[in-house]
């Protein structure tokens, strides 16, 4: 049996933090240790990757790209691989809509969370690709991340959840 496409698996550490460790499917493995403020916040931001790009069939964004060979630290500044693909980059928007849709305790609909993505591109003069996302596809997508939220709550400290990122199984974004 081969490996999948990306393994992934988010430790949960007994202090708090958390650590992600990628491993692909020719057996090499990136792993970020999420100490402090960064703990707090990145297990939800990468799961609620997991769950776009894997409910709205995204091939190239941020699980994607370090399927195809890309380092977790490739994706912050001295940016070795330059600047990220227009997919990840709007990968990556949706993901931060959705970390602030969380944080607000906000409930939006399609329209409005794109709304708010239109916005927060505009303040900062970015050209950003905002997607089609209609109700139906951001419900796929709570969900999925519903489903590993609470998959992920369940762990006790010092265990690791573990999620395949197999782009074959992936649903189409227009699906």
């Amino acid at each position: 049996m081969s490996l999948p496409i990306l393994k992934i698996r988010v430790k949960r550490r007994s202090d708090g933090s958390a650590a992600l460790t990628c491993e692909r499917a020719d057996g090499s493995v990136t792993w970020q240790r999420q100490e402090g403020s960064i703990g707090l916040v990145f297990p939800s931001h990468d799961l609620t990757h997991y769950a776009v790009e894997t409910a709205l069939g995204y091939h190239h964004g941020f699980f994607g790209l370090v399927a195809d060979g890309w380092d977790i630290s490739d994706f912050s500044a001295p940016w070795p691989r330059g600047p990220i693909p227009p997919e990840a980059v709007e990968v990556e928007l949706v993901v931060g809509l959705l970390d602030m849709q969380r944080l607000m305790n906000a409930d939006w609909t399609a329209a409005e969370l794109l709304e708010q993505g239109r916005l927060y591109v505009s303040s900062r003069g970015q050209k950003a690709r905002i997607p089609d996302l209609t109700d139906e596809m951001l419900t796929r997508v709570l969900d999925e991340r519903r489903a590993v939220f609470s998959r992920y709550a369940a762990i006790a400290p010092g265990d690791t959840l573990e999620l395949v990122f197999d782009r074959s199984l992936t649903r189409s974004p227009a699906s």
